[in-house]
């Protein structure tokens, strides 16, 4: 049985349009991430299911049990909903100690003290907090307090919960400690997670499954994985990115010689193993920064690139290239030193482009391309420009 069915879901808000037609079925133990721009709809679709927002038109089921129908106008309220929400702000009460926040929802129900105390230990303890059980909120870093949160969230052990952008009150590292936490979470309580975010990384690599938004509708659900390598339209190829970077786009027109197809680009003639595309259609073809390999040496399938900048960080560096009329970024991993000016040779990882019609910005499922003869760089070569 799914955990949540949503069936053609209409939401006006002041007369505007705020989602339109949404189907999405989510699965028990899902971790759904809602990825999409800011005012895509999004939050409200996670209002919605919560109760805390009306359906104009559709329904909506959770555990098999219909909870809102905008044709009969039928509502169950949020509380008799069986689920958790975290908000954005973590919503604290800054005169109650962490142990009276967490108890808060139990004493409401108006649980026996033995039963609160017990089940807010659990809670404090699968948030590894224990230790703050007595302080009050603005003792507390912001990764703690959203800690808090989280545990006053679990601790009805709810079958769903529901989390609307959690972490983009925290720094950078704190994000990346709080991901882990929720995984570990998702794994351990084996809870059903909706999760709204408008970061990528965080949406990648946080879920199960991801549904992307854009203009109150949902574009693609998929695995993440799936999602990464193979955005449906030139839209989410282009939100999605690659790991906060910009694809490199290129634009193509097909041309066809002694029966070979190609997609000819202003950096390299891509041959095409199979495309059902006519001769002269225009196409543009993505391809990710770490998809772009250089070299220090020319060679079969390599076009000269000239390095405009170099942006170290440590781990990796990104280079920005003038290809002939075309820029392009290439992420090279380690510290290697390349100054402007520098000439040095690119090729493409073929068997990872994405080819997209240029009209309608939809991808072509069945143009691929004929891998490169090594699609692997030697290190040797890779690292020939470092200095």
């Amino acid at each position: 049985m799914a955990a949540i069915e949503l069936t053609d879901i209409h939401v006006r808000l002041q007369r505007k349009q705020v989602l339109s037609g949404i189907d999405l079925t989510i699965e028990t133990g899902d971790f759904i991430t809602f990825l999409g721009p800011s005012g895509c709809g999004k939050t409200t679709l996670l209002r919605t299911i919560a109760g805390l927002q009306r359906a104009d038109a559709g329904t909506i089921a959770i555990g098999g049990r219909e909870v809102a129908n905008g044709a009969t106008a039928f509502h169950l309220e949020p509380s008799k909903r069986g689920l958790s929400l975290v908000f954005q702000s973590y919503a604290l009460w800054p005169h109650m100690t962490v142990s009276d926040n967490v108890a808060f929802g139990l004493q409401v129900r108006q649980l026996g003290k033995a039963e609160i105390k017990r089940s807010v230990r659990a809670a404090l303890d699968d948030m590894r907090i224990a230790e703050l059980a007595d302080r009050y909120p603005g003792e507390l870093s912001g990764g703690q307090q959203q800690r808090v949160a989280i545990a006053r969230a679990i601790v009805t052990r709810p079958d769903i919960l529901l989390l609307d952008e959690p972490l983009s009150n925290l720094d950078a590292k704190l994000r990346v400690e709080m991901r882990a936490e929720l995984k570990r979470l998702h794994q351990e309580l084996n809870t059903t997670i909706v999760y709204v975010t408008h970061d990528q990384q965080e949406a990648l690599s946080l879920s199960t499954r991801v549904a992307v938004f854009f203009g109150g509708r949902i574009v693609q659900t998929d695995k993440p994985r799936e999602l990464y390598r193979h955005p449906r339209t030139l839209e989410v190829a282009d939100f999605l990115g690659s790991a906060g970077l910009r694809l490199n786009r290129l634009d193509g027109v097909i041309a066809r010689e002694g029966g070979q197809a190609w997609l000819r680009t202003p950096v390299a003639a891509i041959p095409l193993a199979q495309s059902g595309l006519e001769d002269r259609q225009e196409a543009i073809v993505t391809i990710k920064p770490e998809d772009v390999r250089l070299h220090g040496r020319p060679g079969e399938g390599r076009v000269a690139a000239r390095v405009e900048a170099a942006f170290p960080s440590g781990a990796e560096t990104l280079v920005q290239l003038r290809a002939g009329e075309a820029s392009l970024t290439a992420r090279v991993m380690g510290d290697a030193e390349y100054e402007p000016g520098d000439v040095l040779y690119a090729d493409l990882r073929r068997s990872n482009l994405n080819f997209y019609d240029k009209r309608t910005g939809m991808r072509l499922a069945h143009v691929a391309p004929i891998p490169n003869p090594m699609e692997e760089p030697h290190h040797e070569d890779r690292l020939s420009h470092s200095r």
